[in-house]
Parts: structure tokens; sequence; C-alpha cells
């Protein structure tokens, strides 16, 4: 109740109490409780901007979705045709080949952030980053997949005080020599068992090398570490799931992305440049290198593709196979996502070069 003041015909002096402080707040609205009836879409007295920012995006999806809707027919004349089904075909086996892994890899991700002790890497590594990386760079044997489930583990390991040295060797080596992908290679080139060792050693090469090179010139300012949010206070296994939607939907944004420019540029590429670069040697190298990047296969399905293309020598699709699991479209997407531009632009082009590189002198060597 009001307090009054003494004297019948003084001013009443209000004091602020429960109810009325209630109706106070209640007038001058919390900025979280204008948001989210902004977001329900309700009236927001005085919302302006606020208002107008979080209601514009459904009615731009609104109008996008009845264009799509009076346009349809020539719309579906567009997609009818053999470019854009080719687009179609290769996005989607793109997606189809990299979601159960990338998956798998953010499952991983979350396991290692949340049942993992940070001393078990501290005791599993060398305390020397250059004796960690090829510790590292071997231990990518063991993960049963591709460059998409790479990446979300090795922004795990970085989260939990890895040196970025080693969980970069780490990041290359796993989706080209566990046992799923060499399985696959020996599977696809059943007359030259010899392209198994040869990808063996040339990946792991490049994966040591690369995480030497970055212990030796890289800055830690063009390593951004990836965000995680913070699931202090609640139990393992709700950390665990919110951990697991994070990175879903992080990494699965970059994966469409990449798969979308993969498919653009894979439905551009003329059929006969492949008789051309075949019949040189060096642009037999260059050429399945470039080609590698742009189509951005799943490392377990590569290998296929690689003994498909007969015109070119072992050399080349040697290159082929080494330069695809450590940098592609998607791949390039993924890592700018996780780990920051600035590192992506660095980080891509050496290991391209290196890979490269490598690869050729492996398959001169051993092929």
């Amino acid at each position: 109740m009001p307090s009054r003041t003494t004297g019948g015909t003084g001013p009443v002096a209000i004091t602020k109490t429960a109810p009325q402080d209630g109706t106070e707040r209640g007038d001058a609205k919390s900025e979280e409780a204008v948001r989210g009836d902004a977001v329900r879409g309700e009236a927001v007295p005085g919302g302006g901007k606020e208002d107008a920012r979080h209601l514009n995006s459904p009615l731009l999806l609104t109008l996008l979705l009845l264009t799509a809707v009076m346009f349809q027919d020539p719309i579906r004349g567009a997609l009818a045709a053999p470019v854009m089904q080719s687009w179609m075909t290769v996005f989607v086996a793109v997606i189809v080949q990299a979601l159960p892994f990338l998956v798998l890899g953010v499952l991983l991700s979350a396991a290692i952030a949340v049942f993992v002790p940070p001393s078990f890497f501290a005791r599993a590594l060398p305390k020397h980053p250059a004796l960690a990386v090829p510790v590292a760079g071997a231990a990518g044997a063991v993960l049963p997949g591709c460059e998409c489930a790479s990446v979300p583990v090795a922004g795990a390991l970085v989260r939990r005080g890895v040196t970025p040295a080693a969980a970069l060797a780490f990041l290359l080596s796993a989706p080209a020599i566990n046992p799923i992908v060499l399985t696959a290679t020996a599977v696809a080139f059943p007359g030259d068992p010899e392209m198994v060792l040869a990808r063996f050693v040339a990946s792991l090469l490049v994966a040591c090398s690369m995480g030497w090179l970055w212990h030796r010139l890289g800055r830690t300012d063009w390593l951004r570490p990836p965000a995680r949010a913070s699931y202090e206070g609640q139990s393992k296994g709700a950390a665990f799931w919110g951990s697991v939607r994070h990175d879903v939907t992080h990494a699965g944004g970059f994966l469409v992305v990449g798969a979308m420019a993969a498919a653009t540029l894979k439905a551009v590429v003329p059929a006969d440049w492949l008789g051309v670069a075949a019949g040189h040697p060096v642009l037999s190298v260059l050429f399945l290198a470039a080609l590698a990047v742009l189509l951005s296969i799943c490392s377990e399905a590569d290998a296929f593709v690689a003994a498909s293309l007969t015109q070119f020598s072992l050399t080349a699709r040697l290159t082929f196979l080494v330069v695809g699991p450590m940098i592609d479209l998607k791949l390039f997407a993924m890592q700018a996502g996780t780990f920051g531009r600035a590192f992506a632009l660095r980080f891509a082009p050496a290991t391209f070069a290196l890979a490269v590189a490598v690869s050729a002198l492996t398959g001169t060597v051993l092929l």
C-alpha cells in the first residue's frame, strides 16, 4: 500500500511498493522480452528498427516462396536442363557421401570435449611439438572417416590444449591413411598393390611436414581457436548433445557451401580436357591435383574415381588420392569456418603445393 505524508492538504508521496514496481517493470519491458515478442511476430510498442529487423526475414521468405510458385514453369524448365541435372547430381552426391562422416566426426568431437579429460592428451602426446607431430599423424590411422570427420575432431583437439601443429597433422592424415580408405584403395587397384603403400607413405609425409612447417612458421594470430559454448553446470549427457548440435549446425553449413561450389565447377569443366591433359606427364599431375580440389570427393570413395581415370599414369592418380583428402572446396570452407579465414588462406595453398610435390616424388620412386 502507498504511504502518505502527514498533513491532510499536503502532496501525497508515493513510494514504490511491490505491485507498482512490477507494473513499472512490465511497462518498461526488458530488451529480452521485446526481442521475444518480435521473434514471435507480436507487436512491440515503439519497436521501430528492432521490430522491422525480426519481421523482415519471414516476410522475405514468404515473398521468395510466392515468387517460386508464380514462376514454377520457367524454374522447372531450367532445372530440367542437362547442366542443372549434372549440378544436382554432384551436389547431392557430395552431401550424401560426406554427411555420415561429418556426423561421425561431430560425435567424436563432442565425446572428446565432454568425456576426455585434458590431462589425457598431455600424457598421450610428447611434450615437444616436433615429436608430437608424427605421433598425432600416425594416430590418424585409427579414425574411420573422411576429411569431413577430421575437421571437427581437430578443432576439439585444439580446444583441449593439443599443440596446433599436432592437431593439424592429425587433420591431414586421418582422412588418407585410415583402414577404410586404404582398404578401398586396395579394392580399387587390385592389380597395383603398391598404390596402397604409396598413398600411405605420401599422405603421412605431407601431414607430418605440414605439422612441422606450422610449428616452425605458423603464428598464433593466424589460427582462430574454435569457439565453443559453455556447458558448465550441465550433466555430461546434456553437454554432449549441446556440443553435437553446435558442431552440426556450424560445420554442416560450410559443407553445403563447399558442395555447391564443387557442383558448379564440375558442371562447367569440359570432358575433352581429360584427353589433352593425360598426354603430358607434368600437366597430368597438375590437372588431377586441381580436379581433386574441384570435385571434393569423399576420401572413402575417391580411389574408385581415380581407378576409372585409366588414361592417366599411376603417379598422376596418386596425386589425385593424396591431394583430395587434404584440400578440396568443401574442406577449405570447413577449415575457414572452424579455424578462421586467415588460417585457411595460408594453410590450404601450402598443403596443396606440398601434397603435389610429395605425391609426384613418391610416385616416381614407388610406382
